[in-house]
């Protein structure tokens, strides 16, 4: 069997999902747009082959058991689809920390989806890769797309999928990302997915998603980034506010989130265009444009709580690369 390395890129949620209608398929309560994030990348390689009697699944240089066990429950829906039973390698290498709210998952199992996919020989459309991705985890649906990205929540399997809005080369906007720690959240996304209802504030929340899909889609097409960017850090505040609410509650931000997050406001009134967006995590993403990116860069780099920053572009979906990690 050939060996099959992929490239998949994380992204930001820019309208986000919470809350899931099936635990089991990840069919998410709402929609979501995101942007796909080249500078943010996982890379994975897979290998079947009749010699290994075990699967062995090494992420970031660590056999985490917890990790492991969720990829290979992964193998095996797309091993049942290729009626195989072949034992696997993976090795998996990110640019960026996982598990910090980044969506490490989200680009790690597009990778490991694509790569294991061709591996077994299936080939699969672009709408059937992003349900099977979807399965092992919701972000890494929007990242089997590219550029910008819907997903649609849909009632079944079937019908909740990504699908690209706008191509990469679409708009120029760039991601600064102020990393203010780089240790594991304390709470997991799927543990607080689990309690999305039961903040007060979740029932307004959905009775209003659409609009402001609709608007997001509407700013995309236009270009119009302050638009966008306050429509952007507005949903972030909200998204937030269920998770702070929610019981038990999930306060993700740290002292140097609210420090990056008053230091774009600053930022705004000195006539640098930029806006503040946070994942379920504590790490900053900063969206701007390129003729402010530097100026953005170099702010945050200098702020007490923030120990480096990462700069991201508008990317491409998965990508099969030549050279492999084993």
């Amino acid at each position: 069997m050939p060996k099959i390395t992929f490239k998949a890129s994380s992204d930001i949620a820019l309208i986000k999902y919470w809350g899931k209608k099936d635990e089991i398929l990840r069919l998410p309560e709402n929609g979501s747009v995101s942007i796909i994030l080249d500078g943010l990348d996982t890379i994975t390689t897979v290998e079947f082959d009749p010699q290994y009697k075990k699967d062995q699944v090494i992420i970031a240089g660590e056999e985490d058991r917890e990790e492991a066990s969720r990829a290979i429950k992964h193998l095996d829906r797309i091993r049942q689809l290729a009626h195989s039973d072949l034992r696997a390698k993976v090795i998996s290498q990110n640019s960026f920390p996982k598990s910090t709210g980044l969506s490490s998952s989200g680009s790690g199992f597009a990778a490991l989806t694509f790569a294991a996919s061709k591996a077994l020989g299936l080939n699969l459309s672009a709408q059937e890769l992003s349900i099977l991705t979807r399965q092992g985890s919701g972000t890494a649906c929007r990242c089997a797309a590219s550029g910008f990205v819907e997903w649609k929540d849909g009632e079944s399997s079937e019908s909740s999928y990504s699908h690209s809005l706008f191509p990469k080369n679409h708009w120029d906007i760039r991601d600064v990302i102020a990393v203010v720690d780089e240790g594991k959240k304390e709470i997991s996304s799927t543990a607080g997915h689990e309690s999305a209802q039961s903040s007060p504030f979740f029932a307004v929340r959905q009775e209003n998603i659409k609009a402001k899909i609709k608007l997001a889609k509407k700013y995309l097409l236009s270009k119009k980034f302050t638009q966008l960017g306050e429509l952007v850090e507005a949903e972030c505040l909200e998204f937030h506010s269920i998770l702070m609410t929610s019981q038990p509650y999930l306060l993700m931000w740290y002292p140097g989130s609210l420090q990056v997050m008053h230091a774009v406001r600053k930022m705004r009134q000195e006539g640098i265009e930029a806006y503040f967006t946070i994942n379920t995590g504590f790490n900053v993403h900063v969206l701007t444009l390129p003729k402010f990116e530097q100026q953005v860069n170099a702010r945050l780099q200098k702020l007490s709580l923030v120990k480096k920053t990462l700069l991201a572009q508008v990317g491409a979906g998965p990508q099969e690369l030549t050279k492999h990690l084993f």
